[in-house]
């Protein structure tokens, strides 16, 4: 099937018209020329995997004999969308698939000298130094390697006979912080005419409710009702209920069919390319995003580390005694009693704040240890990360009782709480060391080197410090069986409302699947309750999505799309474009309507105004030793602007936004532990620090009372060297964003899609109207600056 509409639903619980399959089937996105091959408990929960599979014309799709996997093959001429049908329990459901040809790239590197191997690695591949093989087969001298991109900014370099090396050939390179350069490539779009899916309104009838959609296509010719397929959860809306006229499209159904949480996508299909897909979250027949909390959608996460967010109990402000160990390694005294402190203070709701994600609450060692790198400076377990208990809350954080009490007081507040869960490792003095050594992997490596820090080369089994031993789960189901357990048993015992995971891509995918599969099992279907999972992964798209789909986490944090937004914020010489295509492919991996994380700042992370104020560059190689020796202060007022122009940005765009604590007041700060200074409130903040407090308040709550900010689609009106505008729609509003990151004023003219017929643009900070002309705006945008209208 060519021509189709489809639907994804985020947690589809229908109210009296259950299905045996209730997840979102995700699209499999397909690679030209290559099989894929799914695990089925990925693609959706079911309570066994029996299907039978329908034949299709564009895909050839093949069940392994266990029937536990699924494999994808592509005809040669397939590109665009379309559904595979299969069959379980007597229903008929579809497997979106989709495959967009990339046009290919060449890489070149002729050494000086005769080499062995040459091999490209880069932020494209996840910085794999053996997949992307180059090849010498003119036997010129020039090694060369074809590869398929997306428009974007890459960092790369060659691995030569073991040793990482600049294209000498590209002047374009950037430190990357380890004393070194990468190079850097960046893929131009390709022009193309527009071929986009408006969303336009909805009405209620007596017993039906009408969806309509406009499609934009470059041709101008009239829709074609075989161009439009719907899909209403994971089942194709017949025709019959689809009306076409001239370029609007028309879905009417049944009231009697929308009862609970439901989800319709539109799309439309034409000569192998696709619109944009339009997606609807329905709950009780009307689109979600006028209710409180309705989804994960609806989150805005504030991240925050107990031990230095708010001293509540100074009884359990312990520091750890050690000669060596500085005040920033130690514990500074926050606890869970400061938190509950702060929630009945009313301090996350006067921000905004609908999402907690609290560091591991879990005991650690009540000794310090030294860093195996060098300058091997002395750290207590100060952060979490270091468990030497399984089931016991950190002393100095509280007890069982009090995180109990914490949740209670969260969720009267509105609050959901996340709780920081760690798979991978645990502390040499944790029981589970000595008791089940099978349960690890060995420290020693074969060839005599220490398995430490070896990132990508042993990803599943690398140790961070001697003293943290890896489980290896691969081998050890005793072990992924136990702390699945585990997990689950804080999630019931606390009442918390999801988990950040920590080190995702360091476990392997068997026990996320285990663990989501228990929480299905044992939470989920039972309480009709959407657990939201989060993951921490550094690397590729493939390798970041291959964690997130129905069977293991809901999502990660976009790191990919950070990487380019703080290069574009940043550095005036780097385009807005940069950052619209690094979105645009986040959206071809997870729908615009993702629940990625985006963040400004974490705790592994620079803080933000320590590169807008001047203090680092990107990259910095002296941002390790900054914090010890002389702290960033802030001393440029603009700077607290700079921020409060990417907190606009993050708080607009499609995914959830994350407040890592301090950033609402414009917190400095270079790497850990000075990017984990102790929180300051009220009089402690200087009056920069409380006006920005106040405009990140004001944008949180405009996020939170605009629908189409989280739940809208996205579509680009204008990305240069310092404006980028762009709509957001759904079925309730039009919202228009407007960044400008020039240090002068900017005039801009932006013209809106006529299907609209908008008059006015009312400005959600002010509250002023501006009139608008033939669906033109023209407004002023400040230095450093950025509006957020409402279209009307």
């Amino acid at each position: 099937m060519k021509n189709l509409i489809f639907l994804l639903l985020l947690a589809a619980c229908s109210v009296g018209n259950a299905q045996t399959i209730t997840d979102l089937i995700q699209p499999i996105i397909l690679k030209e020329g290559k099989s894929s091959t799914f695990v089925l408990s990925d693609l959706f929960y079911a309570d066994n995997y029996l299907i039978k599979i329908f034949p299709n014309d564009n895909v050839v799709v093949a069940l392994n004999k266990g029937g536990d996997t699924i494999t994808f093959t592509p005809s040669l001429n397939f590109t665009g969308l379309d559904l595979i049908s299969f069959k379980y329990k007597d229903e008929i459901f579809q497997i979106p698939v989709i495959l967009d040809k990339k046009r290919k790239y060449l890489f070149t590197y002729k050494p000086d000298t005769k080499v062995s191997s040459v091999n490209l690695f880069g932020q494209f591949n996840g910085w794999d130094r053996n997949d992307l093989v180059m090849q010498d087969k003119n036997i010129d001298g020039t090694y060369e390697l074809l590869i398929p991109l997306d428009a974007g900014r890459y960092e790369y370099k060659f691995f030569v006979d073991g040793k990482e090396l600049v294209d000498l050939q590209n002047p374009l390179k950037v430190p990357n912080g380890m004393g070194d350069y990468n190079s850097v490539r960046i893929i131009e779009p390709l022009i193309e005419e527009k071929f986009y899916l408006h969303i336009l309104d909805y009405r209620k009838n007596t017993n039906s409710i009408s969806f309509s959609f406009f499609c934009e296509k470059p041709n101008k010719k009239s829709l074609l009702k075989n161009e439009v397929v719907a899909l209403l959860d994971n089942k194709i809306i017949e025709q019959s209920n689809v009306e076409v006229a001239d370029s609007k499209i028309i879905l009417t159904l049944n009231q009697s069919l929308l009862a609970g949480m439901h989800a319709v996508r539109v799309a439309v299909t034409e000569n192998g390319r696709a619109t944009n897909i339009q997606t609807v979250f329905i709950k009780n027949g009307t689109p979600c995003g006028k209710e409180k909390f309705q989804n994960w959608n609806d989150a805005v996460i504030y991240s925050l580390m107990v031990d230095r967010f708010f001293d509540g109990d100074k009884s359990n402000s312990i520091p750890v005694i050690h000669t060596g160990l500085s005040e920033k390694a130690n514990y500074n005294g926050g606890d869970l009693q400061g938190i509950i402190d702060k929630i009945d203070e009313g301090y996350f709701n006067n921000l905004g704040i609908n999402t907690l994600w609290l560091t591991p609450l879990v005991d650690n060692t009540d000794s310090a240890y030294q860093e195996y790198p060098p300058p091997h400076r002395y750290y207590t377990g100060y952060h979490g990360y270091w468990p030497v208990s399984s089931e016991k809350v950190e002393q100095r954080f509280g007890n069982l009782e009090l995180l109990k009490k914490l949740t209670d007081r969260a969720h009267n507040n509105g609050i959901n709480i996340l709780l920081d869960f760690v798979a991978h490792h645990v502390h040499i003095e944790n029981p589970l060391w000595n008791e089940h050594r099978d349960w690890f992997g060995k420290l020693q490596l074969p060839d005599g080197r220490l398995n430490l820090r070896l990132w990508d080369e042993y990803r599943l089994t690398t140790w961070f410090e001697p003293y943290m031993p890896s489980f290896d789960f691969i081998n050890s189901l005793e072990a992924r069986e136990f702390m699945t357990d585990n997990a689950l048993w804080w999630l019931k015992e606390s009442g918390a409302d999801g988990f950040r995971h920590d080190a995702v891509k360091h476990v392997p995918n068997e026990f996320w699947r285990l663990l989501t599969k228990k929480i299905n099992q044992q939470i989920e279907l039972p309480q009709n309750k959407t657990v939201y999972q989060i993951g921490e992964t550094f690397g590729s798209y493939d390798l970041i999505s291959s964690y997130v789909n129905n069977g293991q986490l809901n999502a990660q944090f976009n790191f990919n799309l950070y990487d380019t937004a703080i290069n574009v914020f940043i550095d005036s010489t780097n385009s807005f474009s940069l950052l619209n295509d690094q979105l645009q492919k986040t959206f071809s991996v997870y729908g615009v309507n993702n629940l990625m994380a985006n963040i400004m700042d974490s705790h592994d992370k620079i803080r933000y105004m320590a590169y807008a104020d001047g203090d680092l560059q990107i990259n910095d190689g002296k941002a390790g030793e900054l914090g010890w020796v002389i702290p960033p202060i802030v001393d440029n007022e603009s700077s607290y602007d700079k921020l409060k122009l990417y907190l606009a940005y993050e708080m607009t765009v499609p995914g959830i936004p994350i407040i890592y604590y301090g950033d609402e007041i414009g917190m400095t700060g270079a790497s850990d532990p000075d990017n984990r200074r102790m929180m300051r409130f009220d009089d402690d903040l200087s009056e920069p620090e409380r006006k920005t407090f106040n405009e990140v308040s004001k944008l949180i709550k405009i996020r939170n009372n605009n629908s189409a900010l989280r739940y809208g689609d996205f579509l680009t009106l204008l990305a240069d060297e310092n404006i980028f505008a762009y709509f957001r729609s759904d079925f309730d509003q039009r919202v228009l964003v407007i960044l400008n990151k020039s240090n002068k004023n900017k005039t801009v003219e932006i013209d809106l899609p006529p299907i609209y017929n908008l008059s006015e643009a009312v400005d959600l900070f002010t509250g002023e109207t501006k009139k608008m002309t033939s669906s033109r705006l023209v407004c002023d945008v400040g230095s450093i600056g950025y509006l957020i209208f409402k279209m009307q």
